[in-house]
């Protein structure tokens, strides 16, 4: 099993697809991963070499932040923009969603409502 920056990647599953489990690296960024450190995008993970998961780790490490520092990262900026007392720092206070969106109908996930329901006709 391969574990880069503290996540184990899926077994049987292609390096291509299996990278996007690491926080913070979704399928384009692993694309391109993979494309600087010229690994086959159809190996599995299984088939990965000690060296393929060294270059694999160390290109991740020294490029990119990911896993918990990307997540201390984006707490900060929220708690900033909370302390700050700013528009977006006081939605994400209430709970409602930040960027704009409608909130008279949708948004339930964010405000947590459920929906009335259906009375029955006689």
């Amino acid at each position: 099993m391969a574990r880069l920056v503290g996540v184990d990647l899926p077994r049987h599953k292609k390096i291509l697809y299996a990278l996007p489990y690491i926080y913070g690296i979704g399928l384009s960024l692993s694309k391109k991963i993979l494309a600087a450190t010229k690994i086959d995008p159809n190996k599995r993970t299984d088939d990965l070499s000690e060296s393929d998961i060294n270059a694999l780790k160390e290109f991740i490490e020294r490029n990119f932040r990911v896993e918990g520092d990307l997540r201390r990262e984006e707490g900060l900026n929220i708690k900033r923009l909370i302390e700050i007392n700013s528009y977006r720092g006081q939605r994400h206070k209430k709970g409602l969603p930040v960027r704009g969106q409608r909130t008279k109908t949708n948004s339930r996930t964010r405000r947590g409502r459920r929906p009335a329901p259906m009375k029955k006709k006689a």
